[in-house]
C-alpha cells in the first residue's frame, strides 16, 4: 500500500492547480494524527459509509416508499449514482476524486423518512423552532448526532466534506447559514460537481422509475427534446432491441451527454474566468461547475415534465399525505410522552431542546421503521 504521504505527493503531479489537494486541507475541528496510509478525504469516506445513518438510506424514500417494489431507487441507490457520477467527473476534470465522491455520499444523510413529504412536514411541525432543512441535517448528524468516539460528538469531518455538505445546492436544495460554520468562499469545484451529479442522478433514475411504474410511458416522454434525442439515437442504433433494453440504453445516452456537456462547459469556464488555483475558484464570485445554456434549457425541461407527470401523479401525492400525517401523529406522541423514545435520548431531553430531539428522532427513521412505529403508537392509542 502507498504511504499516505507518497499518495499526496502523486496528486500533485497528477491533478489540476485548481483541485483540493488533501495535503492542503483546511482540516478539523478536532485535531487528530493523520492515517499512515489514508489522505484526509478517503479516511472521511470511510467514516460515512461506516455510519448509521448512511446504513439508514437503504430503507428511506427516493419517490417512492421502500415497500412499494425492490426495483425502484431508494436514497441509498440514489447516492451511489451519484457518487458513481461525481467521482466520473473529477477524474474527467483532474480533480480530487476522493473529496468529490466523499461529499456525494454524505449530502443525502439528512433526509427525513418519506422523502419531500417527510421533510416538508418537520419543518412545518418545528416552524417555531429554526425550522427543519436535511442540508443542515446532514451537517447536524455528522457533526453531533453520529456518537462513535469517546472525546467527541459527531465524525470529525474534514473542513472541505462539510463545506460540500452545507452548500449543497440544487433546484430543491437551498443553502442555508450554518451558525459556527466558517465562509471561506465559493466552494471548491469537487463540491460544485455533486451539486450537478445528483441532478443528473435524479433526472434520469426517475425516469427510468417512473416508466418501470407506468406513471410515465416513452411515447410520452418524446414531447421532451432532450428524450426524444436520446430515444431516436437509440431506436436508429438498436432498431430491433426490446423495449427495456431501449429504455436502458436511453437513460445510459441521456447520462453521457448531460456529463460530456458539464465537463465541456465547465472546461470552458475555467479558461474563460482564468481559474489558476484553489484561491481563484473560491474568490471568483460565481459557480465555475455549469451545463451549457442550451443544454440547463433542455434539462429544465425534463424536470418540469417529471414534476408535472410523476411527483404530483395522484400515487405519489396519496404516498405524500400518508407520510404528512404518520410524521405528524409520531411528532405530537412524542412530544406529548418522550418515554415512547429510546432512553438515550430521554435522559437528554428538557424543555429548551425537547422539540429538537423528537425531530432528530423523527429526523434518523428509515420509512419502514416509521411505519411500524405509527402502527404500535396507533393501536395503543
Amino acid at each position: 500500500m502507498i504511504p499516505r504521504e507518497q499518495y499526496e505527493n502523486l496528486e500533485k503531479e497528477l491533478l489540476a492547480p485548481y483541485a483540493q489537494l488533501s495535503s492542503k486541507s483546511l482540516g478539523r475541528e478536532h485535531s487528530e494524527d493523520e492515517c499512515q496510509f489514508r489522505p484526509c478525504f478517503y479516511r472521511d469516506l470511510g467514516r460515512i459509509v461506516h455510519s448509521a445513518a448512511f446504513r439508514r438510506l437503504e430503507y428511506k424514500t427516493q419517490v417512492f416508499v421502500n415497500h412499494e417494489g425492490d426495483y425502484y431507487r431508494t436514497r441509498l441507490t440514489h447516492t451511489l449514482e451519484a457518487s458513481q457520477i461525481s467521482r466520473g467527473l473529477a477524474r474527467i476534470l483532474r480533480l480530487n476524486e476522493d473529496l468529490a465522491q466523499t461529499i456525494a455520499l454524505a449530502h443525502d444523510l439528512g433526509h427525513s423518512p418519506f422523502g419531500h413529504a417527510g421533510e416538508e412536514t418537520l419543518n412545518q411541525l418545528m416552524k417555531s423552532d429554526g425550522g427543519f432543512e436535511h442540508n443542515i441535517h446532514s451537517f447536524r448528524v455528522v457533526t453531533h448526532i453520529e456518537d462513535r468516539y469517546p472525546n467527541m460528538r459527531g465524525l470529525n469531518l474534514s473542513y472541505e466534506v462539510l463545506e460540500g455538505i452545507v452548500k449543497h445546492t440544487t433546484d430543491y436544495d437551498k443553502p442555508q447559514k450554518v451558525e459556527g460554520f466558517k465562509d471561506v468562499g465559493y466552494p471548491t469545484l469537487e463540491a460544485q460537481i455533486v451539486n450537478f451529479a445528483d441532478e443528473i442522478a435524479f433526472m434520469n433514475h426517475d425516469l427510468d422509475d417512473g416508466i418501470k411504474c407506468g406513471m410515465l410511458s416513452m411515447e410520452s416522454l418524446k414531447e421532451v427534446p432532450l428524450w426524444k434525442e436520446a430515444f431516436d439515437y437509440v431506436e436508429k442504433n438498436m432498431p430491433t432491441t426490446s423495449d427495456k433494453i431501449k429504455r436502458l440504453q436511453t437513460i445510459s445516452w441521456l447520462i453521457n451527454e448531460l456529463i460530456d456537456d458539464l465537463q465541456r462547459e465547465t472546461k470552458r469556464r475555467i479558461e474563460k474566468n482564468n481559474i489558476r488555483s484553489l484561491a481563484d475558484v473560491r474568490s471568483c464570485g460565481k459557480g465555475i461547475v455549469s451545463h451549457s445554456a442550451d443544454m440547463q434549457k433542455k434539462t429544465d425541461e425534463i424536470k418540469s415534465f417529471l414534476f408535472k407527470n410523476m411527483y404530483r401523479h395522484p400515487k405519489v401525492v396519496e404516498m405524500a399525505e400518508r407520510a404528512k400525517e404518520r410524521i405528524t401523529f409520531l411528532f405530537e406522541a412524542y412530544l406529548k410522552d418522550p418515554k415512547l423514545m429510546p432512553d438515550e435520548l430521554t435522559r437528554h431531553i428538557d424543555d429548551g431542546n425537547k422539540k429538537r430531539l423528537v425531530c432528530d428522532y423523527i429526523a434518523g427513521m428509515t420509512d419502514r421503521f416509521a411505519i411500524q412505529e405509527y402502527q404500535k403508537l396507533f393501536d395503543q392509542k
